[in-house]
């Protein structure tokens, strides 16, 4: 089926992505998208832009040419208690968030800890997606991971990135194939995203959907095929008067 979306995708103001916004807006249309998020990383990642950058997001138009545009961030876990990275103000301007965990930002612990700080994250009310909980770096108790977002209401990200020949992250496709068979055997829902940190990735699903396939992963349990839509009001959260 088509891809209809990619919300986890980076542009120059993350400081190691090397594209503009309209860079990748042209990509996402060349690519017949018809969502993309703006997810670049937050300030605690070495490099990246100031938290007014992502307070001042709402200058965007929520469509472009067609697109849906969708203004988010990629926030850092910080600690066991699940802290993150953007005050409550900035958030507020968003419409969704996904939590991550990062290098640079946390030093991880054990799979108990390391599922605990992600579930304690999700527990703010903008925190829509795990992204890439992929890598033994950061060991993870998949059943407690997968249990816990369903019962929080966020998405599973399949991440493109960490599929791919050249990735950085360790032990992705092993540790997928055990995240999807419980997503599986507990009805959770997961989202495909580029995790593009060049124009050229944005929408690009090629070893996420092939793994998906491989593993005979329910199509319904996709929400860029199934649930594009509503997926997308869902994530935009905002009220119009806090703009």
């Amino acid at each position: 089926m088509q891809n209809t979306m990619d919300l986890h995708t980076h542009t120059i103001a993350s400081g190691h992505a090397y594209s503009t916004l309209t860079e990748n807006l042209n990509a996402a249309r060349e690519k017949g998208l018809r969502i993309i998020g703006i997810s670049d990383h937050a300030p605690a990642m070495p490099g990246s832009t100031h938290e007014y950058y992502f307070s001042n997001l709402r200058v965007i138009p929520e469509y472009i040419d067609g697109i849906r545009v969708l203004k988010g961030v990629e926030l850092n876990i910080l600690d066991g208690e699940g802290r993150i990275d953007l005050d409550e103000r900035t958030l507020s301007f968003l419409d969704y968030a996904i939590v991550s965990l990062h290098p640079p930002c946390f030093d991880g612990g054990n799979a108990e800890f390391n599922t605990d700080a992600i579930l304690k994250a999700c527990e703010h009310p903008l925190v829509k997606i795990i992204g890439h909980p992929d890598d033994s770096r950061y060991p993870l108790n998949y059943e407690r991971l997968v249990v816990g977002a369903k019962e929080r209401g966020v998405l599973l990200e399949v991440n493109n990135s960490s599929l791919s020949p050249n990735a950085f992250r360790e032990n992705a496709r092993e540790n997928y194939l055990e995240l999807l068979k419980f997503c599986k055997l507990h009805e959770v829902m997961v989202i495909i995203n580029s995790d593009s940190h060049y124009h050229q990735y944005i929408g690009e699903d090629g070893f996420a959907k092939a793994l998906l396939s491989e593993t005979e992963f329910p199509e319904h349990l996709i929400a860029n095929y199934t649930l594009a839509e509503e997926v997308a009001n869902w994530l935009s959260t905002f009220e119009k008067n806090r703009r």
